[in-house]
């Protein structure tokens, strides 16, 4: 294999701020419930935080890049990441003076995730970006991003952005060559992408077997492009629900996705969740380390008022039946 992986699996928590799902009325999310859930995850033992992005979004959902600025002040251990970044709705190049920033203000703790999402291509009419242009404008984008993560002049003459001649951007990444940037995907060409142009790979709502053909997929890309023996990170974003029983965690975790999608999210959650018991859920994590996976980026399903319970049941409960995958 081409890719190199790390041994060891880390575990972390997605989202920092969120609302109930189904809710009603304001949703006014505070300073303090920032700090308590960051300070909470840190304490726990989890190894990192990441969020994500939309525009637009059937549920509200806050800037990534501002709620990790804020979180980095809350905690000095986790690791934080986007997962991830939407890069085609915007120009790159305020992005890396963002990313840059980011990296500074977490003192080199950031990883960057970009993807392309879809989806909703509501939110690319209102950023006036094409929606089949997407795949084509996050390949250059990433360009642009690593360029000015090379702490030199940059020029640029590409499709979507530039031309623009020795534009320096200071200071440097904190990270030597910037904070590593792995992609989202699920496609083919997303996949031969990835293993072109990314430093880690982040999937969700797909099954072991399926994250593994994938990884197979970008091994070979990356390996056609001469890339060598390189390290690669890989991550993963499982929805998760504790529960006294399986079927009841499936119930939660049905209400939570079929709001956030706006569709009928139960046959997926069947196929892709780790929800039950603790060790339902452990059994589940391990199919995917199986598979590759090292970096698990736990999406806890179910009412926010129970999120602090769920944090610290998984912590208590779930993640020694992992100590020997965690440890390694």
């Amino acid at each position: 294999m081409t890719l190199t992986l790390d041994t060891r699996l880390r575990i972390g928590l997605q989202t920092i701020h969120r609302r109930t799902e189904p809710a009603t009325g304001p949703w006014l999310p505070s300073i303090d419930e920032l700090v308590e859930r960051v300070q909470l995850v840190d304490r726990c033992g989890y190894d990192s935080i990441w969020v994500g992005d939309h525009i637009s979004f059937p549920i509200p959902i806050l800037d990534p890049m501002l709620q990790l600025a804020q979180a980095a002040v809350a905690s000095r251990r986790l690791m934080l990441g986007t997962s991830v970044l939407l890069l085609p709705l915007r120009h790159p190049t305020p992005v890396a003076k963002q990313v840059l920033t980011l990296d500074h203000l977490t003192e080199g703790r950031l990883i960057l995730g970009v993807g392309v999402g879809g989806e909703f291509p509501n939110e690319y009419a209102a950023c006036d970006v094409p929606h089949n242009e997407r795949g084509a404008r996050l390949s250059e984008g990433v360009q642009v991003l690593r360029k000015f993560f090379s702490g030199e002049a940059v020029s640029h003459h590409g499709k979507f952005y530039g031309p623009f001649e020795d534009v320096p951007m200071r200071p440097p990444p904190r990270q030597p060559g910037g904070p590593p940037i792995w992609f989202a995907g699920r496609k083919e060409a997303a996949l031969r992408r990835i293993g072109r142009l990314g430093d880690g790979f982040l999937a969700y709502v797909i099954s072991p077997d399926m994250y593994r053909a994938a990884l197979n997929t970008i091994d070979t890309a990356a390996e056609q492009a001469g890339r060598g023996t390189i390290p690669f990170g890989t991550g993963h974003l499982l929805f998760t629900r504790l529960d006294k029983t399986y079927e009841q965690a499936l119930d939660r975790a049905t209400e939570t996705l079929s709001v956030r999608y706006a569709m009928d999210f139960r046959k997926a959650a069947q196929r892709y969740c780790a929800l039950g018991t603790p060790e339902q859920v452990a059994e589940t994590i391990r199919a995917f380390y199986a598979a590759g996976v090292r970096h698990i980026a736990l999406d806890l399903l179910g009412p926010y008022e129970e999120r602090h319970e769920q944090i610290e049941w998984f912590a208590r409960d779930a993640l020694p039946l992992l100590r020997d995958l965690t440890a390694a």
